[in-house]
């Protein structure tokens, strides 16, 4: 998909670059803006399919682009978000997650110089999928032991959950892992199963399956 993006980053070398590479891909970049409340205010004048926003800016450089995005979520469920940051900061992760899985994303910053990793993140997110940066699903994963249900998951099993965490379709699971398709779906039926999570949509239950991972 073409996808209208906006982008806040108060860098504006990094910005420049995220804008240049997102519109290389084919995507329109509405607006580039350095702060919490420019962003809130391009969301709202061009109603984007997704943001990319950066967890830490001006004027605290603490939370303000968590708490953007998080009224992005709120006031513009449609638009996808997609955090960066420098850290691996697990809490901003359950607070931007936290009810719904679909059309988020939290990547490091690092995983930007990798462009094809970073684009098929972006579009998933801007599709309504789920984007989380490996690094962060594997310190997550450590500190879901006790999870209901999760626990009760082969090691196989939680890999599959872990990938999917990612926003990995069943095709790129099997990729990873160097097995059938046919093999990830079973592994993924018997995690729904484990899961006590109900018949119905599957990409639904991808998110609920994930959430209660994360949760």
């Amino acid at each position: 998909m073409n996808a209208r993006v906006v982008i806040a980053e108060d860098a504006a070398l990094f910005r420049a670059g995220l804008t240049r590479l997102i519109e290389d891909r084919g995507h329109q970049v509405c607006a580039a803006v350095g702060d919490g409340d420019a962003l809130l205010a391009a969301v709202a004048e061009h109603q984007p399919d997704v943001v990319v926003v950066d967890i830490r800016m001006p004027p605290t450089h603490t939370d303000e682009g968590v708490r953007a995005a998080l009224e992005i979520r709120h006031q513009h469920p449609r638009t996808g978000v997609l955090m960066l940051s420098q850290y691996i900061e697990t809490k901003y992760t359950s607070r931007l997650l936290e009810g719904n899985a679909a059309g988020a994303g939290y990547l490091l910053k690092e995983r930007v110089a990798d462009v094809a990793e970073f684009a098929d993140a972006l579009e998933r997110v801007a599709t309504g999928g789920t984007a989380l940066d490996p690094e962060i699903v594997g310190r997550l994963l450590r500190a879901s032991r006790r999870a209901d249900g999760v626990a009760t998951l082969t090691a196989r099993e939680r890999h599959v959950l872990a990938l999917m965490a990612e926003g990995r379709s069943n095709a790129g699971i099997a990729g990873t892992l160097l097995v059938s398709d046919g093999t990830v779906e079973k592994h993924v039926t018997s995690i729904f199963g484990k899961l006590g999570l109900p018949a119905g949509d599957a990409d639904n239950r991808r998110v609920h399956a994930v959430l209660r991972y994360l949760n």
